[in-house]
């Protein structure tokens, strides 16, 4: 990236603050920056990289972006963690509108410009948009796949689209840095899910979170059966935690990957005892407990077929073991979660 020396902002413009936590990230975070570098905002904005105790030489990265952009600063996250980064961030922020970026994702050029005219234009105290994930490889193509179709993560509007207005979340975030010290900035306790979590406490404090399909950010899905299926668990870990803490917040849609995963382990055992039956002699009427994972399967396949079609061979077959392993390590990751086993277990698994 070549040196950049600032150029005369527009003062008629508010200024905006870029917060991205950081942590392990060599392979991405360069992409990440670069596109907020690459922003057609013309107003003053600053880089705020929030940079945890990092090994693949994320830090020397990092601080290499740094001295080449004078509106790029590198603050120390200690703790590692997203929401404490997230944190580090807004508290050093110079400016009064906060942009959350994700070291995953690149915005495009006309993000911070759109995302300040609606906050201006809906007075909206948080705005933003889709999670538009794509992948480079089959395998990270059936991961995009799943993540924008409602088979895959449950159909909200920030992953598969939908009508400009009020909503639950969004994915990212652009955020009048007052709304986020009226609540209290983010919860340090919530590894996973802060975002869903603070975004409760700005609606719930009569703030408006505002979904606008013209900020699509693309996204670079896990690139490993392992990665996602850890990304999976902890996500769901969280998500069941939270569904703990907030009973009634929750939309039936988180529910159901628990409840899929718990039909077809009990299935599974009732099947298991059936065969036990008719090795027994006894009437097999157990059996008809694998009736439970058989229609899941058959699931799996009628959506691999509808949602990958025309997609192509390499990803379609990709896709019939991506959709399980989200459903499965997500769903499992809930019922821990929701039996308080959060904590022992989120800290083996991801931030």
């Amino acid at each position: 990236m070549p040196e950049h020396h600032p150029e005369t902002a527009s003062p008629s413009l508010v200024g905006v603050s870029y917060v991205m936590p950081v942590l392990n990230d060599a392979t991405h975070v360069r992409a990440a920056v670069e596109s907020i570098l690459g922003q057609d905002y013309t107003g003053p904005v600053e880089v705020l990289i929030a940079l945890g105790p990092s090994i693949d030489g994320t830090n020397e990265l990092v601080t290499d972006l740094a001295s080449r952009d004078a509106r790029i600063r590198v603050l120390e996250n200690e703790v590692g963690s997203t929401p404490a980064g997230l944190n580090i961030g807004i508290r050093a922020a110079r400016y009064p509108v906060v942009v959350r970026v994700d070291s995953h994702s690149m915005l495009p050029s006309g993000y911070a410009r759109i995302a300040v005219d609606t906050l201006e234009r809906t007075g909206a105290d948080n705005v933003g948009g889709i999670m538009d994930a794509r992948g480079e490889t089959p395998f990270e193509r059936a991961v995009a796949l799943a993540y924008t179709t409602r088979v895959g993560l449950g159909g909200s509007a920030f992953h598969v689209g939908g009508d400009e207005g009020p909503a639950e979340t969004v994915y990212l975030g652009v955020f009048r840095r007052d709304a986020l010290e009226r609540v209290g900035l983010f919860d340090e306790s919530i590894k996973r899910g802060q975002d869903w979590e603070l975004n409760r406490r700005l609606r719930e404090t009569g703030g408006t979170v505002w979904f606008t399909p013209e900020l699509a950010v693309t996204y670079r899905p896990r690139s490993t059966f392992d990665r996602l299926a850890r990304q999976m668990l902890s996500t769901g870990l969280w998500r069941g935690e939270l569904a703990r803490r907030f009973p009634a917040a929750n939309g039936i849609r988180y529910f159901i990957p628990p409840l899929m995963v718990v039909g077809v382990v009990l299935g599974l055992l009732a099947g298991i005892g059936g065969v036990i039956q008719a090795l027994a002699g006894a009437t097999p009427w157990l059996l008809i407990g694998f009736a439970i994972p058989v229609v899941y399967l058959i699931f799996v396949v009628v959506a691999t077929l509808i949602a990958a079609r025309g997609r192509g061979a390499s990803t379609a077959a990709r896709f019939l073991v991506v959709l399980p392993c989200i459903h499965v390590s997500w769903g499992v990751g809930f019922v821990l979660g929701y039996l308080s086993l959060t904590s022992n277990i989120a800290r083996h698994t991801g931030r």
